[in-house]
């Protein structure tokens, strides 16, 4: 008897084991972030992709990109500054490789970052996760690579317009971005280059918080995220957060 009580709980053990391993996980990985004490850097910063974060739309590439352009990195040694799709380089705006250094670089504690393009085909999207996967920030490490650091592998991005996405990232793009991150529409920093629509007015209008009234600090790129607009988004965010 005693010899059958022992294998019935070595049995149960070795189960209660295994459904542990098949866990449906919960929609929002990562803890809502809390209304109080808000930082005066973004906990969540979203970039637009096409004429926001690099130089070309994609759509209008008929190529994976499958060349590197090396150079310099902004003074931080030789890395892939460009990539070739066809005969055209996608390159990232002055603005966005230093952001993303600086954020490489652990410079606004507990701040992440995320995609959000609309892309406008199946293809294009293909083109820009291609390209975000070999576009370097500082050499060997590249924009991919930071997104997947932030989040624990997770790829929590929004690139694209089918569904469930579509062309209004006030309505598809951010709410999923706030659920996948948990991080509250009035933590986070939007650059957009708004030159297909103002998203970033849809967005201020459409994604804002309950309790505060407020929703994403955001800036018009219409020539490309340069280093201007960066500063300018990190100050208004700190002027309207860090009360």
């Amino acid at each position: 008897m005693k010899r059958l009580l022992n294998c019935a709980f070595i049995a149960s053990s070795t189960l209660r084991s295994s459904l542990s391993l098949f866990k449906i996980p919960s929609s929002t990985p990562f803890k809502m972030s809390s209304e109080n004490s808000p930082s005066i850097y973004p906990e969540l910063t979203v970039y637009d992709m096409d004429a926001c974060l690099w130089d070309q739309e994609m759509y209008t590439m008929n190529a994976l990109p499958d060349r590197k352009v090396m150079g310099d990195l902004n003074g931080r040694g030789e890395g892939v500054i460009g990539v070739m799709s066809g005969g055209d380089k996608i390159s990232l705006h002055k603005g966005s490789l230093v952001s993303l250094q600086e954020h490489y670089d652990g410079k606004y504690p507990g701040m992440k970052i995320a995609m959000a393009s609309s892309a406008d085909t199946p293809f294009a999207e293909k083109v820009g996760r291609a390209s975000l996967k070999m576009l370097e920030v500082v050499p060997g490490v590249t924009v991919w690579d930071i997104l997947m650091r932030d989040w624990d592998g997770v790829d929590v991005n929004q690139i694209g317009r089918q569904p469930p996405l579509s062309s209004n990232k006030s309505k598809t793009h951010f709410p999923f971005l706030r659920e996948k991150t948990g991080i509250r529409y009035d933590r986070m920093l939007f650059f957009d280059d708004c030159n297909w629509g103002d998203h970033c007015l849809m967005v201020e209008q459409n994604c804002r918080e309950v309790d505060t009234g407020k929703g994403p600090v955001t800036v018009r790129t219409p020539n490309g995220l340069g280093e201007k607009e960066w500063r300018l988004g990190l100050k208004l965010y700190a002027q309207r957060n860090g009360d």
